[in-house]
């Protein structure tokens, strides 16, 4: 007998990534169900060869579901995520909503799986921020091999991170500039096209931005809470797929090939480092791929013990909907959930 599986928020760029990734993957689902808010209901989306008709996420009875990915914001979340694990569904929230709560789990799969078990408390876990993803999943196992110290990370973050509307902004002002029309800016407190705002979520009191303070807070809580963590978090003119050039300073020592050799073992990632021109990977070439990809891999001579790269991942896939169904399989391997039995 397989799950039954819904998937909230499924009209949007995430909620439509989660069921095509769960088609892909063969996750073991008996039935699928696609939820949205009201004014969705009624609309298709795909799921492998099938459509799914949304449904009301607000009138909808989780009792016979197993798990519910969340990907309907973080103020929806809040109020709904509860509610659902109280009637024995376990959810999976693509929002910050949870993942700062000491009770809910912040799980990457190739970074810290055992945590995972900690979601009887709330029948909730948490992803992580796309950005904090990618960067986890190449930092683990160098951590592991020579523990790191300081992490300074710089990143350049597609426009999909801020959803449709950052998408339909980039396209719309970037037609305006070839035909002179005015550009219009909604979404992004700046022009996006042929521009980089340093400036994602908003401001906080000590000058960093959330989206800067989430790298930090999660780094902390998933891989060890004694690393320092600094970031400067830019939107970058790119649809989809986030950038991150990172410098990490270590406690022991570890040469630029030794690193090499490490990735290349790690799961999920995909070292390209070759010391010439293109010898590296951009968003445009991770785009639609699972992996994370590490290139640009050299010792930084100004720390003792220092190391810089530079790592590429599909923010809608790893950093979002793929790292939450790698999640339900996470719990389906390990025995934590069983299907509802059949009525």
């Amino acid at each position: 007998m397989g799950f039954k599986i819904a998937v909230a928020g499924a009209t949007g760029n995430v909620g439509r990534e989660m069921l095509s990734i769960l088609a892909e993957r063969g996750f073991p689902a008996d039935e699928v169900v696609a939820l949205a808010s009201s004014r969705s209901v009624g609309k298709e989306v795909s799921f492998g060869d099938k459509t799914l008709k949304v449904k009301n996420l607000e009138n909808y009875d989780f009792s016979d579901t197993d798990i519910c990915l969340m990907s309907a914001g973080g103020s929806i979340s809040q109020k709904w995520s509860p509610k659902i694990g109280a009637q024995g569904c376990v959810v999976i929230d693509n929002s910050s909503a949870w993942r700062y709560d000491s009770e809910v789990p912040l799980i990457v799969p190739e970074v810290n799986p055992d945590a995972v078990e900690g979601f009887t408390k709330r029948n909730i876990i948490a992803n992580p921020n796309c950005s904090t993803a990618q960067l986890v999943v190449a930092l683990k196992p160098l951590h592991d091999a020579a523990t790191i110290k300081r992490v300074v990370v710089s990143t350049y973050q597609s426009v999909s991170g801020a959803g449709k509307d950052g998408m339909d902004e980039l396209f719309n002002q970037t037609r305006a500039v070839f035909v002179a029309d005015p550009i219009e800016n909604k979404k992004f407190t700046k022009r996006i096209a042929f521009n980089v705002i340093p400036h994602i979520d908003v401001f906080m009191e000590d000058g960093y931005t959330k989206e800067e303070w989430k790298v930090l807070a999660e780094t902390k809580k998933m891989l060890d809470p004694k690393i320092k963590v600094t970031c400067t978090a830019v939107r970058v003119p790119v649809f989809i797929g986030h950038g991150e050039a990172v410098n990490l300073e270590f406690e022991k020592e570890i040469t630029a090939d030794e690193a090499r050799d490490i990735l290349r073992e790690a799961p999920g990632c995909l070292v390209v480092d070759k010391h010439e021109d293109g010898g590296y990977v951009t968003p445009v070439e991770c785009a639609g791929e699972d992996v994370t990809y590490i290139s640009r891999i050299r010792e930084d001579a100004t720390v003792e013990n220092g190391l810089a790269l530079w790592v590429v991942s599909d923010n809608l896939r790893k950093g979002a909907a793929l790292n939450a169904v790698q999640i339900a399989e996470l719990l389906v391997e390990r025995n934590l959930i069983k299907p509802h039995a059949t009525t």
